[in-house]
């Protein structure tokens, strides 16, 4: 094992050669650090990182040098991390993608960024996104439109798009993005990663620039299973400055990763959403895709059925979702608490600043109106109890596993076009665990002569990551579709 391989490790590959002294952290951070510097702005140019963190290099030099004095290394010792940039760290500027906030130094770091440096990983980067994650292709008033480095003219979905290509790109070992409807799944879905989104109340968002702190959550996004599921041990845990942690209690196993077995599939019974997936001739490549999914799962001793009782996933997004409603409360809730540190405190004065990109302005406005002082929030909110409550009766009926669907109907939009025929909202109103894994390509063009990455989403019921990790992980194996991007290929 050494660097000249290292963009095709993954990072519990990359933290036992860090471990057994193969390779160092500053060589591996400098190796990162150089891909950034070659891809980001040059070259495909994908804008995936907004900004560097400048002390990167000395932060490895002192793991390295704590190491050779026998330190018992972390679980993440050395591994670089790229962080979507609503996520705060202290020190360093956090925008949530706006120039708004183009100034903002926090002075601790999120809960979450804490657990990880004491794991031993390295914030590297933080990741571009969309602005104040509103929506899902990745465009920020503070850097533009983040590229899908598989197809250059297309978003790497969002709003977590950023840390989804930058982890593609192999800009860090591993990654976090937040999730209010699709966020973290969409990016993993578009850039070929794996992507989960924890139950509700698994992961402290303390920290996070809220959307709506009924449906938000933060979770990895990795190359593989495995890192996924060591980055969630990490990450996982009660934070009593979070109350909605405290559903965590008891849920939690010792890791993860024991539940990454080859075997995983066996004897699993998976249910198929008819509803969740497009019937036109733009969803011929997705639902092809979804065909040879459910191929490899029979073949790894999974039985599936077809569940015909399934919610309208549009119908989810903008009839049950409250994150428009709460947006408003959140939101200026977060920045009041800022105080001088911030020069703006409610959505009016943001909208005013000048310093918003205009394709978030109709939400803003949207949200401004809203509240959850508004009948329209009781209603969504009683309708997303029932929505709970069908949907652990469809698992309890059948007996089933996990829920199997495609992320996205039809392939990730290009730039310059507004997401759409997403399911990832099931997740997200229920406030359901799921994961979504690489499920395969499009046919190559080209702008993407190697096709456009469809990702398989499964979702299971609270607290069932660990059964969820042991069936993606299954599939990964026997699948082996993840490849890397034409468009980042390893340095000389």
């Amino acid at each position: 094992m050494s660097l000249e391989c290292f963009e095709n490790l993954s990072a519990a590959e990359l933290s036992r050669a860090l471990g057994e002294g193969i390779i160092s952290c500053r060589e591996l951070t400098e190796r990162c650090l150089l891909r950034i510097a070659e891809f980001d702005r040059r070259g495909p140019a994908l804008k995936a990182v907004i900004s560097v963190n400048p002390s990167a290099l000395e932060e490895a030099e002192d793991l390295d040098r704590r190491f050779r004095g026998k330190a018992a290394p972390g679980p993440l010792h050395g591994i670089p991390v790229l962080l979507k940039d609503n996520v705060e760290t202290k020190g360093l500027v956090t925008t949530s993608g706006s120039l708004s906030l183009a100034d903002y130094v926090p002075d601790n770091d999120a809960f979450i960024v804490q657990k990880l440096r004491k794991a031993g990983a390295i914030v590297l980067a933080k990741a571009n996104m969309h602005e104040f994650a509103v929506w899902g292709e990745s465009v920020s008033s503070i850097l533009g439109q983040a590229l899908n480095p598989y197809d250059l003219t297309r978003t790497p979905g969002g709003s977590s798009g950023g840390t989804g290509a930058g982890i593609a790109a192999c800009f860090a070992a591993a990654g976090i993005g937040t999730d209010t409807v699709n966020s973290i799944r969409s990016p993993a879905s578009a850039c070929c990663c794996v992507g989960i989104r924890p139950t509700l109340g698994l992961v402290s968002r303390r920290g996070i620039t809220p959307y709506s702190l009924d449906q938000d959550t933060a979770g990895p996004i990795c190359r593989t299973v495995e890192d996924a599921a060591l980055v969630l041990d990490t990450i996982a845990g009660y934070d009593p400055m979070d109350p909605q942690t405290a559903w965590c209690a008891g849920h939690i196993p010792p890791s993860y990763r024991d539940f990454i077995a080859r075997e995983g599939l066996k004897g699993k019974r998976l249910g198929i959403l008819t509803g969740f997936f497009g019937g036109g001739p733009e969803h011929r490549e997705v639902n092809a895709a979804m065909g040879q999914c459910m191929i490899a799962m029979r073949d790894g001793g999974a039985e599936l059925m077809e569940v015909q009782d399934t919610p309208d996933p549009d119908g989810l997004l903008y009839e049950v979702s409250v994150h428009l409603h709460t947006f408003k409360n959140d939101l200026e809730g977060y920045l009041k608490s800022l105080g001088g540190k911030v020069p703006y405190h409610t959505l009016e004065e943001l909208m005013g600043s000048g310093k918003i990109h205009p394709g978030i302005l109709d939400n803003m406005k949207t949200a401004a109106g809203l509240g959850r002082d508004s009948t329209g929030y009781a209603a969504r909110t009683v309708a997303r109890l029932g929505l709970r409550t069908r949907i652990m009766k469809i698992f309890a009926d059948l007996s089933l596993d996990a829920l199997f669907f495609p992320h996205q109907r039809k392939l990730v939009v290009p730039a310059g076009e507004s997401q759409t025929e997403r399911n990832g909202v099931l997740g997200a109103v229920t406030g359901f665990p799921a994961i979504v894994v690489p499920g395969g390509f499009s046919r190559p063009t080209g702008t993407a002569p190697g096709g456009v990455p469809i990702g398989l989403e499964l979702l299971g019921p609270p607290w069932s990551e660990g059964n969820l990790i042991s069936i993606a992980h299954s599939f990964e194996q026997l699948t082996r579709f993840r490849r890397p991007p034409f468009s980042t290929p390893p340095l000389s």
